[in-house]
């Protein structure tokens, strides 16, 4: 990689990213985790548009690895249902990138919750479904209401604190500024 992206602006928002992770490996309310808030802050913030999507993927990664060794969590039969929706919500922290506000990041973390709720679920429906017709997803998807809240809930904690750590901390550096 070329010495110009370890800037302290990549060092910040790698840094934030690879926190956010590890905080998956601790007790946490189930769903409620930062997940799309890396993946969101990763696609607005990371001035390489290839970056936005590697590193967050590969905080995704190790922290998978270390819940797969710490409880068997961290693999699955729907995890490349996850990851796509994780990838939709980098999309997503792209096309925001050019107008960071309150009112889009709340709107890019509700969206990225709504796109990880139906793609996760179609992913459930497709490996587990027991009826493989439109009732059997349209029950899925029932199914899976109730697991929706924590996420939006926590889609927009840690899309929060990762967007307002970094807003505050461009204002007391500013090496953090975009070039």
């Amino acid at each position: 990689m070329n010495s110009k992206i370890f800037t302290p602006r990549f060092l910040f928002v790698t840094s934030a990213i690879v926190l956010a992770a590890v905080s998956r490996l601790l007790p946490h309310i189930p769903n409620f985790t930062p997940i799309a808030a890396m993946s969101l802050f990763g696609g607005a913030y990371f001035t390489d548009k290839k970056l936005a999507f590697i590193i967050p993927f590969l905080a995704m990664c190790l922290s998978d690895g270390a819940m797969e060794i710490i409880n068997a969590t961290g693999r699955h039969n729907t995890v490349v249902y996850v990851y796509a929706g994780f990838a939709l919500t980098s999309v997503i922290g792209l096309i925001i990138r050019k107008n960071i506000s309150i009112i889009s990041i709340v709107g890019g973390s509700i969206l990225s919750s709504i796109l990880f709720f139906l793609i996760t679920n179609f992913g459930v429906w497709a490996e587990y479904g027991s009826q493989p017709n439109a009732l059997g997803l349209g029950a899925t998807y029932i199914m899976g209401i109730p697991f929706f809240a924590p996420t939006l809930v926590g889609d927009l904690f840690y899309s929060g604190v990762l967007f307002g750590a970094f807003y505050f901390a461009q204002r007391r550096l500013p090496a953090l500024v975009r070039p």
